[in-house]
């Protein structure tokens, strides 16, 4: 039985690895330890999770629990720093997604991997989503040939949108902004169906929906004069979880996960777009916004036998049809539809799919769903050069960022 430490007790490591390992995955691995700088959210894991031992010093954390593993779930900034310490421990690493934030945070952990022959695992659920598997068994296939481009809009609605706005996740030093956190998904889902690198980018961003785009606005929510009028105001206190996890753990950290939506502080784009050329000479156009009145997402992949489109909704009228479709436009000027049915659970059926993968040894991995420290590099550095892109408007090469790494 594998024995894994948690480091960042945050919404995500708890719902997606503590209480899965504790409970779903009991036989096969054990939770030894929870590392967080605020003792009030890792002792709300610890107890829900049975008593699990709770950490401030990540190093005695490794030292007193022996992990073979440990899962990073830390704010982005510092996934690396707890990564590499792992490894220099001697343990493997599952880190969420992205794997980090920026080149040279990206360089050290390819280096300590290399180096110590330890293993990074990047948590890519969205490779394991049903609908967005069968997009990958067609291309393999070869319904449409080769790839030559790939269109791809992302659009984020005013609650899930907002919600980057409201938490860490507004400070690019924190989260390398929307092009890295978020945009990693896509951009993996994309080097992962075409298997191509990435190599150039440009890309063009600006914030023109949330920041201080209006003067009525506060500190927070929860406090806010504005509350009974701003449609973005929201009471998290009402729930239970948020009022325990966070509301009650502000004395520790200052942390508050209720931030306005139209701070000065943000600093992170609300609208983006960004073309690839990859190294088989595949072109990728690429937008993301994130004030859209629903969500979801629409690609077309061309290639020389013929066009895929496919679509998914996660909010507004369209995501309550109980199917999905995939469209293949041949050459012959025929249309094949296939229909996936919708999938439940975390992620539309991802996450369960990838907890098997994670602490189920050995299961078969035909398609390559686990990403791997490569994959996760060729992710983040498409939205790390994205944002250089954006700050200096140029094109940017990802090889004159990593080097020689990989």
């Amino acid at each position: 039985m594998k024995r894994y430490a948690l480091a960042g007790a945050s919404s995500r490591g708890f719902h997606m690895y503590a209480v899965p390992i504790t409970e779903k995955f009991k036989d096969y691995a054990k939770l030894v330890g929870i590392f967080d700088i605020n003792r009030k959210r890792a002792e709300y894991v610890s107890n829900y999770c049975g008593g699990i031992p709770v950490f401030e010093d990540f190093d005695r954390m490794i030292e007193e629990t022996g992990p073979d593993c440990v899962i990073v779930t830390t704010i982005d900034r510092y996934h690396h720093e707890y990564a590499i310490r792992a490894m220099n421990a001697g343990c493997d690493v599952i880190v969420e997604k992205p794997m980090t934030i920026d080149e040279e945070k990206c360089k050290a952990m390819l280096e300590t991997e290399k180096k110590t022959g330890k293993k990074i695992i990047v948590t890519f659920n969205y490779r394991f989503s049903p609908y967005v598997t069968r997009i990958k068994e067609l291309l393999k296939e070869g319904i449409i040939g080769e790839i030559l481009s790939v269109d791809f809009e992302w659009i984020l609605d005013t609650s899930h949108g907002a919600d980057y706005f409201r938490r860490w996740h507004r400070r690019k030093e924190n989260s390398g902004g929307l092009l890295v956190h978020k945009a990693t998904h896509h951009f993996d889902v994309i080097n992962w169906w075409i298997e191509e690198d990435p190599e150039v980018v440009f890309a063009n961003g600006t914030r023109r929906f949330y920041g201080p785009t209006r003067e009525k606005r506060g500190e927070r929510c929860l406090t806010c004069n504005y509350r009974d009028t701003c449609e973005f105001f929201v009471d998290y206190s009402k729930d239970p979880f948020m009022k325990a996890f966070y509301f009650d753990a502000e004395d520790i950290d200052g942390y508050y996960r209720d931030r306005c939506v139209f701070s000065p502080e943000i600093d992170i784009e609300d609208t983006m777009s960004v073309t690839v050329k990859y190294s088989r000479e595949a072109i990728l156009t690429y937008s993301l916004i994130a004030y859209s009145p629903y969500e979801g997402w629409r690609i077309a992949i061309n290639g020389t036998d013929g066009r895929i489109e496919a679509e998914e909704f996660h909010s507004g009228h369209y995501v309550r049809e109980p199917n999905q479709y995939i469209k293949v436009f041949n050459r012959k000027n025929e249309i094949i539809t296939y229909e996936i049915q919708k999938a439940t659970g975390g992620h539309w059926g991802a996450d369960e799919r990838l907890q098997r993968m994670l602490f189920i040894e050995n299961l078969p991995d035909p398609l390559g769903h686990m990403a791997d420290s490569r994959a996760g590099a060729m992710s983040i550095m498409i939205g790390v050069s994205a944002n250089k892109s954006i700050a200096t408007g140029k094109a940017i090469k990802i090889k004159d960022l990593l080097g020689d790494v990989l």
